[in-house]
This record gives C-alpha cells, sequence and structure tokens, in this order.
C-alpha cells in the first residue's frame, strides 16, 4: 500500500496493489491541468484507490466526460482523475512519493511541448484498448 496527500495534507488517499500503467500525457488538457509541460500518470482499478482522510475537501472539476478531475479544496493540490469509460483512476505520481515511477509509455505524444528521447513507445493519442488509433510516432 502507498499513502499519499494533497499539498496541504488535508486530504489522503492509499492505493494498493500495482497500477495498471504508468507513464507520461503529453495532452494539453494535461498539461493544463497539472501545471507542466507533461503529466507523470499511474492508472489504477477504482477498488485499489481510496480516500482515506479529509474526504469532504475532495472536489471534483469535470471538462469532458472521460476526465473526473479531483482536487483539495483547501489547497487546491491535485489528486487523482477518475476516468469513468477507462474504468481506471489516474492517482498523480507525485501525489504518492513511496510508488517507484516505472513509466511504459508516452500517450498523446503528438502534442508533446517537450519532446523526450528515452526509447520508451509513443503514441500519437491513445492506444486502440482506450479509443485511440495506438499509432505509435517517432522519437
Amino acid at each position: 500500500m502507498h499513502i499519499g496527500t494533497c499539498f496541504c495534507g488535508a486530504v489522503t488517499l492509499e492505493v494498493t496493489g500495482e497500477p495498471e500503467a504508468m507513464g507520461y500525457c503529453h495532452c494539453q488538457s494535461c498539461r493544463s491541468w497539472s501545471g507542466g509541460p507533461v503529466n507523470a500518470f499511474s492508472l489504477w482499478k477504482p477498488a485499489a484507490v481510496r480516500v482515506s482522510s479529509g474526504g469532504r475537501n475532495v472536489a471534483t472539476f469535470q471538462k469532458t466526460p472521460l476526465s473526473e478531475r479531483k482536487y483539495c479544496s483547501k489547497c487546491g493540490g491535485h489528486l487523482m482523475t477518475n476516468h469513468p469509460p477507462l474504468g481506471l483512476v489516474d492517482v498523480f505520481s507525485a501525489t504518492i512519493p513511496t510508488l517507484r515511477f516505472a513509466p511504459g509509455v508516452h500517450v498523446n505524444y503528438a502534442e508533446t511541448v517537450l519532446p523526450m528521447k528515452d526509447g520508451l513507445p509513443k503514441l500519437k493519442d491513445f492506444p486502440k484498448e482506450f479509443g485511440g488509433s495506438g499509432e505509435s510516432i517517432a522519437e
């Protein structure tokens, strides 16, 4: 089990087991939400993610049906993003400091503003099983 908190510590969450996948998202929405040139994600089954304290401080912003972005209403610290159509929850890797981040893929690389030469697969958008083209593009 790994334990993480929001920026101020008012919300604590737990993830159990292993993530389904880890990687980087380069889409404009994730960049804007995360405040960085790329978002490091860890995807979990919903049953593996639990807000263990401070649940009353969890707020949600939903711009599209794909993403329910969760954050602390006290400090604005980002916690996770539920992806109901995918059946997965993206817990921001920086939120769970004891998780050894081992990225396996770049998604939405066609939108990158920070090219990364790390030898990992670079997908134009999403894998086919998540509704994307599954098309790889060069580093």
